[in-house]
């Protein structure tokens, strides 16, 4: 039987904490409110001490901002794994989807968590900021996938910034719905949008062939 590394059921515990953290700030901070919630309540509401809550996150925003920061890694990683050939506005799409239909799957709970960020100023920010290093990820990403320098080329920043604003309109007009409006079709009609601009480069052969269609 093959033993397990002493820092694995640490690592676990620890992911473990900070996940039931996350989910009992989170729900508090939807329901009550940012303003409203302390951070005792929520260290009460997770079972845990204030002490505890103090060694994973440095404030009630950084509850979200860590959420945040996971939603961004899983946006590069759906990107990465598209297939090579795929056009970039169904692999930039499918990309997209993937974050808004985790949002959409747990629609009473997430729908509050997004209100709460569009809705509060600071968390507002913050999301915002998040959303500039999410499109350089996404940016490298696509120059990787087509062959292209980042550092010369203007398409891969214009075509993770286009995706991300469609993300971020789908979830504006999601959350100023309070959830009627699809977000399946919400995206569909962003994509729809912008997909001609998406695909304007296209790669014509081995990478680093590219050609703007006729």
């Amino acid at each position: 039987m093959t033993s397990r590394p002493v820092g694995t059921l640490a690592q676990r515990k620890r992911q473990l904490v900070a996940d039931e953290l996350t989910q009992a700030a989170l729900n508090l901070l939807a329901c009550e409110g940012f303003d409203a919630v302390t951070v005792d309540e929520i260290a009460a509401a997770a079972g845990v001490s204030k002490r505890t809550f103090f060694r994973y996150f440095a404030s009630k925003e950084d509850v979200v901002v860590q959420f945040l920061a996971g939603m961004g890694a899983g946006m590069r990683d759906e990107l990465a794994g598209r297939p090579a050939q795929e056009p970039p506005s169904a692999a930039l799409r499918h990309t997209v989807w993937c974050s808004i239909d985790a949002c959409a799957g747990h629609a009473d709970r997430a729908l509050r968590v997004v209100q709460l960020i569009l809705r509060t100023p600071a968390l507002l920010a913050r999301f915002l900021e998040r959303q500039a290093q999410w499109r350089d990820a996404l940016a490298a990403e696509v120059a990787r996938r087509l062959g292209m320098d980042p550092a010369v080329e203007l398409y891969p920043q214009l075509a993770a910034g286009m995706a991300l604003t469609a993300f971020h309109t789908v979830l504006e007009r999601w959350s100023d719905s309070d959830g009627a409006e699809d977000p399946a079709e919400l995206t569909d009609r962003a994509f729809a949008v912008i997909t001609p601009a998406l695909d304007a480069v296209v790669r014509s052969g081995a990478p680093g062939d590219l050609r703007s269609p006729a």
